[in-house]
């Protein structure tokens, strides 16, 4: 990065892809541990794109909003040097969840899947305590609900009504703000155990072949 920071990801590759997936994850591990999840998304032929933030794994340099939102777009348009803007899906799990929607908010992506977002970063403060010290918690605000009010892309938002890290009622807020908002539920899905019910792929695979053919 011109900052000199570095970015570590994974990028995996199929055959005639669909288009691409830009994969935002949570702030837990690095993307070794989250490299499993591109098979949902090569399966259905779409290639695979998950960096990990400065401060994970292999990536390094110093980190604030603004340079976790200015990585995340210069990883952007790499891709959109390879892929037309209209092939590529944005997802945003957990804490990637705001990433994504301020990216897909700059951006005309085809589409943007939230798991278990978050109705802003603000609103969650004392749940991030875990990921960065207080002091700089408070540079935080991630406002995913205003981000979404500039996003002209179906967004569909697959949540957990029994998540406790960030309950349903936060999506539910979300839809409120923004009608057309597809929100999905899973019935007894927690935070971090949503694969573990196939409602979860029926609905992921249901969107992934929205207009399979077109942008």
């Amino acid at each position: 990065m011109e900052d000199g920071g570095r970015i570590n990801g994974i990028f995996f590759r199929v055959p005639n892809p669909r288009g691409v997936v830009y994969y935002l994850k949570g702030n837990s591990r690095s993307i070794k541990g989250w490299g499993k999840f591109a098979k949902d998304f090569v399966s259905n032929g779409y290639d695979f794109f998950m960096m990990d933030y400065r401060g994970f794994g292999k990536s390094q340099g110093k980190r604030t909003q603004t340079l976790l939102f200015s990585d995340a777009q210069y990883i952007f348009k790499w891709l959109a040097g390879q892929y037309p803007e209209n092939k590529i899906v944005i997802f945003g799990r957990s804490l990637g969840s705001g990433i994504a929607a301020r990216i897909a908010s700059w951006n005309n992506v085809k589409m943007l899947i939230l798991d278990s977002p978050y109705f802003s970063f603000y609103h969650n403060l004392k749940r991030f305590l875990f990921f960065i010290p207080l002091k700089q918690l408070l540079r935080y605000d991630i406002r995913t609900d205003q981000y979404l009010k500039n996003i002209s892309c179906p967004v569909y938002i697959i949540h957990g009504d029994k998540d406790r890290l960030f309950p349903v009622n936060q999506s539910e807020r979300l839809k409120a703000l923004y009608p057309e908002i597809k929100l999905l539920k899973i019935k007894g899905g927690h935070h971090n155990d949503l694969p573990e019910f196939p409602e979860f792929f029926e609905i992921l695979y249901d969107i992934l072949y929205v207009n399979p053919e077109e942008g």
